[in-house]
């Protein structure tokens, strides 16, 4: 005598995964064109987003230069003998001049970030909505 449980024929598991209907698959090379074309999409994206890290990289480290010369430049210029009164008023123009240098190239290297980031996300918006109508094509097809 088996150890195995006996099913009643309702609930025979072979029979009832025989009676199941897949839906027909879809074109398989269409679809495996469709995921070469988003791993293209997506491999685009991050070149331009590594092209844009690159590029505010590159920025920052010119600013940092600047930034070193003109401190070098001002601390050179300054005279040390001119009275208290004139060398904090020299201090404050250098500090003001700063203030302002920094402030311009903060915004520029988010300008730079936020068109990088832009153009990154646009990439991938377009695939996106060619992957949708790629999927309402198919899914029109007979037997899709």
């Amino acid at each position: 005598m088996s150890d195995s449980p006996k099913f009643p024929p309702e609930m025979d598991v072979m029979r009832l995964l025989s009676d199941f209907r897949f839906p027909a698959m879809p074109d398989m090379e269409a679809l495996a064109a469709a995921q070469r074309r988003n791993f293209e999409a997506l491999s685009a994206a991050n070149k331009v987003a590594l092209e844009g890290a690159q590029a505010v990289a590159r920025r920052h480290m010119e600013i940092l230069q600047q930034s070193m010369t003109e401190m070098t430049g001002a601390l050179q210029s300054a005279s040390p003998s001119a009275n208290p009164q004139d060398r904090a008023a020299q201090q404050a123009e250098l500090l003001k001049a700063s203030y302002s240098r920094a402030v311009s190239n903060m915004q520029e290297i988010a300008d730079l970030i936020q068109r990088s980031n832009s153009e990154a996300v646009g990439l991938l918006n377009r695939r996106f909505a060619e992957a949708m109508d790629e999927v309402k094509s198919l899914m029109a097809k007979p037997g899709g």
